[in-house]
């Protein structure tokens, strides 16, 4: 799709030095630059809902499952 934008002189110039040096054109480069936007504000709201969640939440291990947990690795001879 094609689309007309207004942005400062400044941003334009960085964009046009950027495409060269990345080597794509101004077009792919704004399209890479708005997907990289996208994925971040969807990931942050995924952030917000669980960082609200966890402020109500207390998240940490149980101590009887950390207990269990380190006694079922307790004498295991393994080389990670």
């Amino acid at each position: 799709m094609k689309t007309a934008i207004s942005i400062p002189d400044s941003v334009f110039d960085a964009a046009e030095e950027a495409s060269k040096r990345l080597g794509v054109s101004r077009s792919r480069l704004y399209a890479m630059a708005v997907e990289r936007l996208v994925k971040q504000e969807r990931s942050s709201g995924v952030r917000e809902a669980l960082d609200a969640v966890y402020a109500k939440t207390r998240s940490r291990l149980d101590p009887i499952l950390a207990a269990l947990q380190s006694a079922s690795l307790a004498g295991q001879d393994e080389d990670w």
